[in-house]
């Protein structure tokens, strides 16, 4: 069990990392081969991640990266947003000055990305700061279905730091929630997430409307 834990980890982080883009089909001897496991182990890990949304399985074709529509994505930030609201009020109640230098040095990370032009670079900071949040909140059932929520979109999220201008405007976005959660603002801290998630909104429904 803790085999098959552990190659269901490395499996998802490589879905969520981009080594397995959308479509893509998952043969169950290239993950044995990849993961130095057997075909029981390969096999289990394909049936927990097809349960969390990130694998399609299908009668005799096998496994693929689960594509997500836009207005999947759309759906899955609207939950988001309800579920991050709560957990950047938390971190604003729980945080420690240690958790408040280590937030701050994220957005000044965060800055020279932007500065340097490093979108796939902001995109991993973006991924960690959302991930400290959730540490910092200790919520573990909002955790959980945030980041369930969050590896599901992950195509749609790499596409949005991709896009020209997005990383500075989102930026922004995220320095006004370390202000509000350094200052121990929970009001402050809920309302600059659902805006930031709000603009994330905003872009995807003009990608709906485009298809």
């Amino acid at each position: 069990m803790a085999r098959t834990e552990s190659i269901v980890n490395e499996l998802r982080n490589d879905i969520v990392a981009g080594v397995f883009p959308a479509g893509d089909r998952l043969i169950e001897l290239q993950l044995c081969e990849r993961y130095a496991s057997g075909r029981a182990v390969a096999r289990a890990a394909l049936v927990q991640l097809e349960s969390e949304g990130l694998v399609v399985r299908q009668p005799n074709r096998g496994a693929t990266v689960r594509r997500i529509s836009v207005s999947e994505a759309i759906e899955i930030t609207e939950a988001r947003s309800a579920l991050e609201r709560l957990i950047a009020a938390r971190a604003a109640r729980n945080a420690t000055e240690i958790d408040r230098d280590e937030l701050r040095g994220i957005v000044a990370d965060m800055r020279i990305s932007v500065a340097n032009g490093d979108a796939a670079r902001y995109s991993t900071l973006n991924r960690t700061l959302h991930g400290r949040l959730c540490e910092i909140g200790h919520h573990e059932i909002a955790t959980d279905l945030v980041h369930n929520l969050r590896n599901r979109a992950v195509s749609h999220q790499y596409r949005l730091a991709m896009m020209p201008g997005r990383p500075n405007e989102s930026l922004e976005q995220h320095a006004a929630i370390v202000d509000a959660v350094v200052a121990g603002d929970e009001a402050a801290a809920a309302d600059a997430m659902e805006a930031h998630l709000g603009s994330v909104l905003s872009v995807l429904s003009r990608w709906g409307d485009a298809h």
